[in-house]
């Protein structure tokens, strides 16, 4: 698709990729941890080169993964704080299932729905983090007793089972609303698309009192 003559930058370069570095980190994590999650699910360590591989190298990319998201967080968390108009678009949930445009809240940059999940990852990230290194035999497997050795195990397992769902949410979500992976793959969308599910953040681009100097329109 060629793009059109008017549109309005949503994302920068800086925040696609951090994104999708993100990502694909969270995806390599989950791909990792269920393979030591389940025997039935083992086969997955062989894309990691084998099971003492997938060991090795899960940890090492939460690593990573916690400074990607750091990186996001720093980006992102301007447009993500909560306002009223939040709380009035998730009483409007079932107006936003049933894509009742009349009826939900013009939202901001984000919408509660993406707060939600930013917000959720913000504290499940630090969480699956810390008690992985609790778990972290390598180097942590003696400073911990096996109590909390399986405590940790608990919390992490749980965790990783909301941020998973959680991510399941998200993607669905970026097919479900048309156009939103071009967002944040080109960073760009129509004044169209803003006003379609963005109203007050198109709004605000156009009394130039948006939050983020970085996004603004362009011709």
């Amino acid at each position: 698709m060629s793009r059109p003559d008017t549109v309005i930058i949503r994302y920068t370069t800086a925040q696609r990729v951090n994104h999708w570095i993100n990502a694909i980190l969270f995806t390599l994590m989950v791909l990792s941890g269920l393979s030591m999650f389940h025997p039935i699910l083992f086969w997955l360590s062989n894309l990691f080169g084998g099971g003492q591989w997938t060991r090795a190298v899960h940890p090492w990319m939460g690593c990573m993964l916690l400074l990607s998201f750091i990186g996001m967080f720093v980006q992102f968390w301007r447009g993500n704080l909560w306002h009223r108009e939040d709380t009035e678009w998730v009483k409007s949930f079932k107006e936003v299932v049933e894509d009742d445009e009349e009826h939900i809240p013009a939202a901001g940059r984000n919408n509660a729905g993406q707060k939600l999940v930013f917000w959720s990852m913000t504290v499940l990230i630090p969480v699956l983090f810390l008690t992985g290194l609790l778990i972290w035999e390598v180097y942590f497997g003696n400073a911990t007793s096996i109590s909390v050795q399986r405590a940790a195990v608990l919390i992490h397992s749980t965790a990783a089972f909301l941020a998973i769902i959680i991510w399941i949410v998200h993607v669905y979500a970026g097919i479900w609303v048309r156009h939103s992976f071009r967002a944040m793959i080109q960073g760009w969308v129509t004044p169209g698309w803003a006003w379609r599910h963005h109203r007050k953040w198109l709004q605000q681009i156009a009394a130039g009192r948006h939050e983020d100097p970085s996004i603004r329109k362009r011709p």
